[in-house]
């Protein structure tokens, strides 16, 4: 067979190969990877979802509201996010409503000073806690959450930087996802900040963590849907969530804390909590 032959029948079998699509989600900061569990999910999600796609951190960690502004405009710099979902995010964003944490993103545990690490016993309700300042980062949306059930918050524009105020008594306390507080703990202990678990209470307010995709791509969060629906089925969601947060809910003994439940006036009336098998529920059997 002639060179320029074969080679014209190279390329065209080549061209005739389906390319995957190249997926970037906003990295959320740097260093260890704080939602590796969110990110494996995924995988395994677009793996059952029939598409054919490939996934990268982007080049450096994206605050929430730049990832959120990329995808309204769909400008092509990221093609998904996850985050806790409110009424106006699920306007101009499209969710795919199945939780990723089961829930328990809206289960905060306080970190603290390790002086004050017995401070919380004496707490027996919201009224409790009103003189004590909160740390958050301006862009989240428990900021809103917390000053709606009057309590007092002390922003910052960096996650990183919270740990830091804290140890340095700019606010009182750091409330975090169970789901990951005891590895920011340890994690602020290797940059040398004294902080601790607190024992004793869980503030608990209603809410879900998302993928959410472009308007413009309704197309991606139908495959993203497919994949997880896929996962349900077979067990591998709850699998999943077991391997990654089995021990650390049991750590967290959340059923024998005081609940601190807090409002959130911003949840969308569509958040799927007829679905029993999406939710965590503190002493409910496995």
């Amino acid at each position: 067979m002639p060179i320029v032959r074969l080679t014209a029948l190279l390329a065209l079998f080549c061209s005739a190969q389906p390319h995957a699509e190249t997926l970037t989600y906003p990295l959320h900061s740097e260093g260890v990877d704080p939602e590796a569990y969110v990110v494996e999910m995924l995988h395994q999600a677009l793996a059952r979802s029939g598409g054919d796609y490939r996934l990268q951190p982007s080049p450096r960690p994206m605050p929430q509201s730049r990832a959120e502004q990329s995808l309204e405009q769909n400008d092509g710099v990221v093609q998904l996010m996850w985050a806790m979902t409110t009424r106006a995010r699920e306007q101009i964003l499209l969710p795919i409503r199945i939780p990723l944490y089961k829930g328990l993103i809206g289960w905060r545990v306080p970190l603290v000073r390790r002086e004050d690490k017995d401070w919380l016993s004496r707490v027996q309700s919201l009224a409790d806690l009103k003189p004590m300042r909160f740390g958050q980062r301006a862009d989240w949306p428990d900021t809103r959450i917390l000053r709606d059930n009057g309590l007092q918050v002390i922003t910052s524009q960096s996650y990183d930087s919270l740990f830091r105020m804290l140890g340095a008594g700019r606010f009182d306390l750091f409330p975090r996802e169970v789901v990951v507080v005891w590895n920011e703990q340890a994690e602020a202990a290797r940059e040398g900040l004294e902080l601790e678990v607190d024992e004793h209470i869980v503030i608990h307010y209603p809410t879900a963590f998302y993928f959410f995709t472009s308007r413009a791509r309704a197309d991606l969060a139908t495959a993203i849907e497919r994949g997880l629906e896929a996962m349900i089925a077979d067990g591998s969601y709850e699998a999943l969530f077991q391997q990654h947060h089995g021990a650390t809910l049991e750590r967290a003994r959340l059923a024998q804390r005081r609940v601190i439940e807090l409002e959130n006036h911003d949840l969308p009336a569509q958040t799927p909590f007829q679905r029993e098998e999406l939710w965590y529920r503190p002493g409910a059997p496995r």
